[in-house]
């Protein structure tokens, strides 16, 4: 499973897929799926076989801290690594950027997936566009010198 950083070609993939994800799946409503963040964020790809976009995820520098969001897999292609391979790649777009921690706002459902990932929940539960959530911390660790 490979995963890229995404280049502006890719928008509209990222996009529909948000959408499909969020708005379509989950009822998030669509002008709260995207945001003035989509403009500065690294966003990485993760692509079938046929070279689609079937994940994505953006990261943002926030008081120092990377923030991950808009983690989306497309229904079809999850359990299959697709996620995990964003996220690597997010990772190490935060350590390049020079940041020790990354946050996530995890959707409770999948909870599981980041703590499998090292994610450590911080504070109470919380609803954020009619969905339950929480906030989890890593540290990064810079492992390509060793």
């Amino acid at each position: 499973m490979s995963a890229t950083v995404s280049t502006p070609g890719d928008w509209a993939e990222v996009r529909a897929l948000r959408t499909r994800v969020f708005v379509e799946e989950q009822g998030v409503p669509p002008e709260l799926e995207q945001d003035a963040t989509d403009a500065v964020a690294v966003r990485a790809v993760g692509r079938d076989g046929s070279g689609l976009v079937v994940a994505t995820g953006r990261l943002f520098e926030r008081d120092g801290r990377g923030v991950i969001g808009r983690m989306a897999v497309d229904a079809g292609a999850r359990g299959a690594g697709h996620g995990a391979a964003v996220l690597a790649v997010l990772h190490g777009e935060a350590l390049r950027m020079g940041l020790a921690e990354v946050e996530i706002h995890a959707q409770l459902s999948a909870r599981g997936f980041w703590e499998r990932a090292g994610y450590t929940a911080v504070g109470e539960e919380y609803e954020e566009a009619g969905i339950r959530h929480v906030t989890m911390r890593r540290r990064l660790e810079d492992d390509t010198h060793g």
